[in-house]
């Protein structure tokens, strides 16, 4: 037959089980806080350390250049011909970027198309892609052309025949027949929706953008003097 344990046993038993228990609970206390200091260094690492985010990879060699190719610097324009603040950034930021940057080589200005305000803007888009691969330089005056005779935004007013018109009231040394055909036949749609694309994932919401050395210049477009401080950054090699 089975002895009744002794009340001060029973006593002794419970009381190790007790402080079983509260050694197990203290371990288990220190181990999950040991994982949270991890965790919590793990993302204040990651917040610090994460690199920056990779300049914008284009394609310079297929893009209509002003100036030196090989230029430290590379600007890219992200534009609409039936923009108005495009047309603002054509006729008085573009003529100072030309005579300090450009034109002594330091700068290569390059453009690529977000046409979004109507149809008539990939219209134009595309006579000025024919342009640009009929001649290099007869794009950046074709350019100059567009938004001098920019109309109305609300307008439709880039039609075909006004393109082609323009071209050869001023003279743009292109084929002209050629022109007409590569807007009618929309030859370079392919190339401008993948302008279009280009400026959706670089996270371009507005035109005229620019980026310099592939990071978005985050100024306003008509700030000359904050773009200039810009550029001398880059040909410094300073960091943003």
């Amino acid at each position: 037959m089975t002895q009744p344990m002794k009340k001060s046993t029973y006593k002794s038993q419970r009381r190790a089980e007790q402080e079983k228990l509260e050694k197990q609970r203290k371990v288990m206390k220190k181990l999950i806080w040991g994982t949270g200091i991890v965790v919590l260094l793990g993302i204040i690492a990651a917040l610090v350390f994460t690199p920056k985010a990779d300049p914008t990879n284009f394609d310079y060699a297929k893009l209509p250049v002003l100036g030196k190719q090989d230029a430290p610097i590379k600007i890219v324009e992200f534009g609409d011909y039936k923009c108005p603040s495009c047309q603002i950034f054509s006729q008085q930021i573009k003529p100072q970027l030309e005579k300090d940057y450009i034109n002594t080589g330091k700068v290569g200005m390059y453009f690529m198309n977000f046409p979004f305000i109507g149809p008539d803007s990939t219209t134009a888009a595309l006579a000025a892609q024919s342009v640009y691969h009929q001649n290099n330089d007869a794009f950046w005056k074709y350019y100059d052309v567009l938004y001098k005779n920019q109309q109305d935004e609300h307008t439709e007013w880039a039609t075909p025949d006004y393109l082609v018109q323009l071209a050869r009231n001023n003279d743009i040394p292109v084929d002209l027949d050629l022109l007409k055909k590569d807007i009618d036949e929309k030859t370079y749609d392919k190339e401008v929706s993948s302008h279009a694309a280009t400026a959706v994932k670089a996270k371009v919401t507005s035109t005229p953008t620019l980026f310099i050395n592939g990071k978005e210049f985050k100024g306003n477009f008509s700030d000359y003097p904050a773009i200039k401080a810009a550029i001398e950054d880059a040909l410094a090699g300073k960091p943003e």
